[in-house]
């Protein structure tokens, strides 16, 4: 690098900040957008631009001052962004990338082609092409909105037709389609990092648990058999080859009750799924993001601990934040909080997590599990 280079993030949440505090030590600058004054990533050293995400001139300013560009959440608009690359800042994942992920059912389209296992899925455009569905995969489905989903939003299980109406209604005026329900036994995730040149690098794979569609704990690794890793590392390695642009990725997968793997969808992006990588891994994965985006070596992606567990510390009420326990809960050996800086809280709100390590899955969830329940934002 030739002098002080920076990095800008379009977004200055939890990933924003953790990502700052990621690329500071490695010697950038960075600038972030975001709508909220004093966001969590401006806390910790990154300088903010105010501005929606969606606004056009800070989105150019935010290319002007930035060396490398990039994102903590794909909910932006991806055509200003476009224009900002043909302008010459390099912006990872690419704009191409980043609109296949905004779309869900394009992102489906496109694994399927590729040969990637996905759920069964077809469009639905009204009512009655959605019973027809629905008959099609058995009598259960999800009826999912094509943009705009995130943590549950924009997703209704469908068992009867009644249920389709009440979609229709709920997600009027919206572009649905239809997955077949499929009942899973976990969900597991991988991070792929991918550097300018295409190389990649998996992360061991992990366990997600989910509660009301949010991620709650993270298992790493995840306990499985060899062949599901295996099936698990190569699928994403795949998806992570097919799409343009550098950065970390994260594969969500489904694993069936017959042993097969499915690709449930993919973030372009540092996830919730990697949290405990700054503990558990040689390189975190917010590290590894800024290693790929602005060409610099990807780093070791090794379990520097036999087990860790993360657990999301969520909102629990609506009004301000106050943190109650902390000390309590870093009391507990080999456990790390992560507070974010959010206020006010609001349920089911990230707030911060926690990641505790151990010599086994079992010890490393104890710490964590006791640590969460001293700990109230």
């Amino acid at each position: 690098m030739n002098g002080q280079q920076t990095i800008g993030i379009v977004g200055g949440g939890q990933l924003g900040r953790m990502l700052t505090l990621a690329a500071l030590p490695l010697g950038f600058k960075v600038v972030v957008v975001d709508p909220s004054p004093g966001c969590p990533a401006s806390q910790v050293g990154a300088e903010q631009i105010i501005a929606n995400l969606y606004d056009a001139k800070a989105l150019k300013k935010l290319a002007e001052k930035a060396d490398y560009l990039t994102i903590e959440i794909e909910h932006l608009d991806a055509n200003i962004l476009e224009q900002v690359a043909a302008s010459g800042t390099p912006i990872n994942p690419t704009p191409k990338t980043i609109k296949l992920i905004q779309d869900k059912f394009a992102q489906k389209r496109f694994l399927h082609k590729a040969g990637i296992p996905v759920a069964p899925f077809a469009e639905v455009a009204d009512a009655e092409s959605a019973k027809a569905v629905l008959e099609a995969f058995g009598g259960k489905m999800l009826i999912k909105t094509k943009y705009g989903a995130y943590d549950g939003r924009g997703n209704m299980v469908i068992k009867k037709a009644g249920d389709i109406a009440a979609a229709f209604k709920t997600f009027k005026g919206q572009q649905l389609y239809a997955e077949q329900y499929i009942p899973f036994v976990k969900e597991l995730a991988v991070l792929v990092a991918r550097d300018f040149r295409g190389a990649t690098l998996e992360y061991p794979i992990v366990e997600t648990i989910h509660e009301r569609n949010i991620c709650v704990k993270v298992l790493a690794p995840a306990p499985s058999s060899e062949s599901v890793r295996k099936q698990a590392e190569s699928i994403g390695n795949k998806v992570a080859k097919l799409l343009d642009g550098a950065g970390v990725f994260a594969i969500e997968m489904f694993l069936t009750k017959a042993g097969q793997v499915l690709v449930n969808e993919i973030a372009p992006r540092v996830h919730n799924s990697g949290h405990q990588t700054i503990e558990a891994n040689r390189t975190s994965q917010f590290e590894q993001h800024i290693r790929a985006i602005s060409g610099l070596p990807l780093g070791s992606v090794d379990l520097v601990v036999p087990a860790a567990v993360m657990i999301n510390i969520l909102g629990r009420r609506n009004g301000t934040t106050e943190v109650k326990g902390l000390a309590k809960a870093l009391s507990n050996p080999h456990t790390n909080v992560h507070i974010y800086g959010k206020s006010p809280t609001k349920v089911d709100r990230k707030m911060g997590h926690i990641t505790a390590t151990g010599k086994t899955l079992t010890e490393a969830r104890r710490r964590a599990t006791q640590a969460r329940q001293q700990l109230s934002i």
